[in-house]
């Protein structure tokens, strides 16, 4: 695992369009596995900040509009919705594209280019204040991390590990959001 943050760190301070010749399904679900916890680690580790912003009345977490999209759907089609549609649609959108980009100083510029735009992207996901203009770089942090995440899982294997990386991650959340409050 830590030899997997240590290349996905390093990765990450210079992306390349460079797939790995390992094509080991063993050794591929290793890494993916890996970068899962990874994953949610990052989204745990930052979870306390927001808690802190609501907290302080900074943000109002009851009315995130991910909420209140799901509000009347059942647990299946949330997961359905969050755990596959969305990521597979975002994927297309945010990685598919970064094969087109051959040069190296191109892929650099577009890889961290399509990680921000998704990260940001997701600002639309809390109701527009000033205090969530001017916290945006914070509230959207979980999301540019995963997604340079999901970035390297795709040039490194693919576009279906980065489908599969992201549904796994949603659906790891939904699934704890699930679990009724005490």
């Amino acid at each position: 695992m830590i030899e997997t943050f240590k290349n996905l760190i390093g990765y990450l301070k210079n992306p390349v369009l460079k797939k790995d010749d390992n094509i080991d399904l063993k050794y591929r679900f290793k890494i993916f596995f890996q970068l899962l916890l990874i994953c949610i680690l990052t989204g745990l580790i930052l979870s306390p900040i927001f808690a802190l912003f609501d907290a302080l009345d900074w943000i109002y977490l009851k009315d995130h509009k991910v909420d209140m999209l799901f509000k009347n759907m059942t647990e299946v089609q949330i997961l359905l919705l969050g755990a596959l549609l969305l990521p597979i649609v975002e994927e297309m959108i945010f990685r598919a594209p970064l094969a087109l980009f051959k040069k190296a100083t191109t892929f650099k510029i577009a890889f961290y280019a399509f990680t921000l735009l998704f990260g940001f992207m997701h600002i639309n996901n809390f109701e527009t204040t000033n205090s969530v203009l001017f916290l945006a770089p914070i509230l959207v942090l979980p999301q540019i991390l995963v997604g340079a995440y999901f970035g390297y899982i795709r040039v490194r294997f693919g576009l279906l590990w980065s489908i599969l990386l992201h549904g796994s991650y949603n659906a790891v959340f939904i699934i704890l959001s699930f679990i009724p409050e005490f």
